[in-house]
């Protein structure tokens, strides 16, 4: 069975839309299903902080230790 849904859309993503069924000769549904498949994929394929990092984990020799909680170290930072 079939379930619909109601989405809004605003103007420019309407207009994404229109152009993708254009471009593509998909049906808006058709579009639609395959952008929940392609988030669906990225989401299984999110990695850790600590995989973006790669190898410039444990790169540093120097520095202090206390760089992200030290409160001397954070001023200014984010302002």
């Amino acid at each position: 069975m079939k379930a619909y849904i109601h989405a809004r859309l605003g103007d420019a993503e309407r207009g994404v839309l229109g152009r993708l069924k254009a471009s593509t000769g998909r049906t808006e549904s058709e579009i639609l299903r395959r952008g929940l498949q392609l988030v669906a994929e990225e989401e299984g394929h999110r990695k850790s902080a600590l995989a973006l990092a790669g190898s410039s984990v444990g790169r540093f020799k120097k520095g202090p230790k206390d760089l992200s909680t030290h409160k001397k170290h954070l001023q200014g930072f984010g302002e």
